[in-house]
C-alpha cells in the first residue's frame, strides 16, 4: 500500500520539475533574442553619401561597369540597382541596395548578397560575397 502513493508523489514532482527546466529554456540555441528589435539584424541606417545616381563598378582583373543607383530620398537606407552592362562576374544581377551599420550590401534579383562594401565621400571598397576585391566609385 505504501508503494502507490510514493509513486504518485514521484510522479507529480518529476513533472512540475520538467515543467519548471521546459518554461525557462532557450529554443533558440542562443543567448540572443530571435525576433523583436534587440534581435541580431543589422538596422537600417543613413548612407555617409546620397547613394542615388550613376557609380562606376570595379572588379580587378575582371573589368568594370557604370550602375545606376536609385533611391526615395538622399537619407534613404535602401534603393534599386541598374546595371547598365557588361558588369563583370554576377554584377549584371545587381537590382537592390541596403545600408546598415556593416555597410553597403549590393544583392541580386532574389534577394541574395552580391558584394559588401565600406567607405564615404563617393567610393565604396570591399568584397564580392566570392571573395574578390570590389570597388564602387563616382
Amino acid at each position: 500500500m505504501l508503494i502507490r502513493p510514493v509513486s504518485r508523489v514521484f510522479t507529480r514532482t518529476v513533472a512540475l520539475l520538467a515543467l519548471t527546466l521546459s518554461a525557462g529554456c532557450n529554443l533558440t540555441g542562443s543567448n540572443a533574442p530571435s525576433s523583436g528589435p534587440n534581435a541580431a539584424t543589422p538596422q537600417p541606417s543613413t548612407p555617409p553619401t546620397a547613394m542615388a545616381g550613376r557609380w562606376l563598378f570595379s572588379q580587378p582583373g575582371r573589368g568594370q561597369c557604370n550602375m545606376n543607383f536609385g533611391a526615395a530620398n538622399a537619407q534613404a537606407p535602401e534603393g534599386t540597382i541598374a546595371p547598365e552592362g557588361g558588369c563583370p562576374g554576377k554584377f549584371y544581377m545587381s537590382r537592390k541596395w541596403t545600408y546598415d551599420q556593416t555597410g553597403l550590401t549590393m544583392r541580386d534579383h532574389n534577394g541574395q548578397p552580391l558584394a559588401q562594401l565600406n567607405g564615404a565621400g563617393g567610393r565604396f571598397d570591399g568584397k564580392a560575397t566570392a571573395g574578390e576585391t570590389v570597388a564602387l566609385s563616382r
